[in-house]
């Protein structure tokens, strides 16, 4: 979500390949990203007047009222009602009890990305709180999660799946940070997609740094939307 659609749309192009389909009038402006045939990901308007430019993540549900009823029971709070994306699916906004937005999609001919885990695509989303146990309770609660807690991280299950990560946001982070959901999208170098980044208006947030899953680097495009990148560790 985005002040700028063809701002933003130039910089990912510039910076993945992809190529920004406009949906047409009837989608309000709304386009999809394509990387080669397959769409990776959409970029559109901010829904909410306000709102800064930000990546949202969205989890797949069978039926987005019902995922708006647990939400709510388990103490979120709703940002957009469930609503109809014409012969695509139904979705719906929400904040989680430490304030993080994220989205439900529910598939109605339109299931998602149909390219993740390879370079220019989707790879891995992660929520940073500084409630870890509350948020545990809370996305166990809506979306029967488990969080597998390692010294400093943990890791979002379903069933035998890892699906995502949980950081801590702890005193070395500055207070004003708010609690949010991080995208990564894969790479092959993590250092020259950052140097790209800056050269198409965009800065970096945290320099490239090595983990034992690979080289990452936090990045926010020109309109101000932070997103990172990873070079994943072979296997």
């Amino acid at each position: 979500m985005t002040t700028d659609v063809e701002g933003a749309s130039r910089f990912y192009g510039g910076l993945f390949g992809w190529e920004a389909v406009d949906q047409g009038a009837e989608f309000g402006g709304y386009r999809m990203c394509r990387l080669g045939e397959r769409q990776v990901a959409g970029i559109g308007p901010a829904m909410e007047p306000g709102v800064p430019p930000n990546w949202t993540t969205y989890v797949s549900v069978a039926d987005a009222d019902v995922a708006t009823k647990a939400v709510t029971a388990a103490g979120g709070r709703v940002i957009v009602e469930p609503m109809d994306i014409p012969s695509s699916g139904r979705m719906a906004l929400f904040a989680d009890t430490g304030g993080a937005a994220f989205g439900v999609w529910e598939p109605r001919g339109f299931a998602g990305a149909e390219l993740v885990n390879e370079p220019g695509a989707l790879c891995w989303n992660e929520l940073a709180t500084r409630h870890p146990d509350a948020a545990g309770a809370f996305y166990q609660a809506v979306f029967g999660w488990q969080a597998a807690k390692q010294p400093d991280y943990s890791v979002w299950h379903l069933g035998e799946r890892e699906i995502g990560g949980m950081l801590t946001l702890d005193a070395n982070w500055p207070a004003e940070t708010p609690e949010h959901w991080m995208v990564y999208f894969a790479v092959a170098d993590a250092d020259a997609i950052g140097a790209r980044a800056g050269e198409l208006g965009g800065r970096t947030l945290v320099p490239p740094t090595d983990t034992p899953v690979g080289r990452f680097t936090v990045l926010a495009d020109p309109q101000g939307a932070s997103f990172s990148v990873i070079a994943l560790a072979a296997a």
